[in-house]
């Protein structure tokens, strides 16, 4: 149950994270507050992350790059609902 994809929907209080493994399951579903995702992605192995590119997506992509993962900014006409 290794996690390879999260899709990492941001807001102003609540991140959502959609996470799938290599065959297409998905893993993690969770809501979690702002204070909480540095924390949750430190105890992940290193994935790749695709966020919705808006006005702070350039910091939380900085912050997670850190960590390790690997960050995909997407235009928002890519991002489905």
């Amino acid at each position: 149950m290794k996690v390879t994809t999260i899709g990492l929907d941001l807001a102003k209080n609540w991140f959502q994270v959609h996470g799938v493994a290599a065959d297409g399951r998905v893993v993690i579903r969770r809501k979690l507050r702002r204070s909480e995702v540095i924390g949750f992605f430190k105890s992940l192995p290193p994935c790749v992350v695709g966020i919705e590119a808006c006005a702070t997506a350039h910091h939380w992509a900085r912050e997670l790059i850190a960590l390790g993962h690997r960050v995909k900014l997407m235009p928002p006409a890519y991002v489905k609902a």
